[in-house]
């Protein structure tokens, strides 16, 4: 079985090493709608686990000072490998400067000994789907006993002890959780997060189910939805036909005070002019770039100097 795959170039985290925690079977508490791996029955509890020695060995031929990011990961859900904590701390005794990552779908920060077991990573992804409870059922398809109201509560705690860099991942499925009044929901519980950064993303890969994403147009129009406050990153770029429209300077400016944007988002909605007004923008810092993780983003001068001062 083989436990390492990879590297992968991740444009959010950079180059990185994947670790398979159940390279066997797919084993999750949740059998998500818009799952690429197929549909299975939910458990709460890994039965076919690969040792921690035959991970660290596969790891030790494959990493090299090239990586980023060791990426934790699964067929399924990660934290349900019952040995994470031990083989956390094999990671860092050879990981030297590569970070420690983990892509998870939250449910079992519920745990006390999964909660203080990620606070030891590096940087941790949390998928937030939902909030509403019937939409949380319907998208994530939870094993037994698992409640999203509890689930968000220990996210926003985890956020709140965490040292690392915290990226809250949204999923959205056509005509589920893409309503106003969910997207309402989620920025509230957001405001509660302190997040690194907030990944808006859809479907980009053959579904489990017979589900649809969302285009980039409407990726960015949910995006205006959230508060400015919160550091949100459209991730996906699926469907994403230009936009091309006509932007003022003062358009420029208000856009990005609303919503930073990296160069991706502005050659898909500004047309040649308007790209040309930013870049005056820029040369006159009245625009700045910012760098958040691996990502650039575009936001006003003034903008910058208002949050150095809180």
């Amino acid at each position: 079985m083989q436990t390492i795959f990879g590297p992968i170039n991740s444009r959010r985290f950079g180059s990185s090493l994947g670790i398979d925690l159940s390279p066997a079977l797919k084993q999750c508490n949740f059998d998500c709608l818009y799952c690429e791996l197929a549909p299975t029955a939910t458990v709460d509890a890994q039965t076919n686990t690969v040792t921690v020695e035959k991970i660290i060995n596969d790891l030790k031929e494959h990493l090299s000072n090239k990586i980023d990011v060791i990426t934790i990961t699964a067929n399924g859900e990660p934290t349900l490998y019952p040995h994470l904590s031990l083989l956390i701390d094999e990671i860092d005794k050879i990981k030297n400067d590569t970070q420690t990552l983990i892509l998870t779908n939250s449910a079992t920060l519920v745990d006390d000994e999964v909660f203080n077991t990620l606070l030891k990573l590096d940087q941790v992804k949390l998928s937030l789907d939902a909030i509403s409870d019937d939409v949380f059922k319907k998208i994530d398809r939870p094993h037994a006993n698992i409640k999203v109201d509890e689930v968000v509560k220990r996210v926003q705690e985890f956020s709140k002890v965490y040292k690392g860099k915290l990226f809250i991942e949204i999923l959205f499925v056509h005509s589920l959780n893409d309503t106003k009044e969910e997207i309402a929901k989620l920025n509230e519980a957001l405001l509660d997060i302190d997040a690194f950064r907030v990944d808006l993303g859809t479907i980009d890969r053959p579904p489990a189910y017979p589900v649809m994403g969302i285009s980039y147009k409407e990726l960015h129009e949910a995006s205006l939805m959230f508060d400015s406050s919160v550091p949100i990153h459209i991730a996906s770029r699926v469907h994403a036909e230009p936009n091309n429209s006509k932007y003022s300077e003062e358009d420029i400016i208000n856009t990005l005070d609303k919503r930073p944007l990296t160069m991706d988002d502005i050659n898909l909605l500004f047309d040649e002019q308007s790209k040309i007004r930013l870049e005056n923008l820029i040369k006159s810092e009245k625009i700045v770039k910012k760098a958040v993780g691996n990502l650039e983003f575009m936001l006003p001068g003034t903008n910058v100097k208002r949050k150095r001062k809180k």
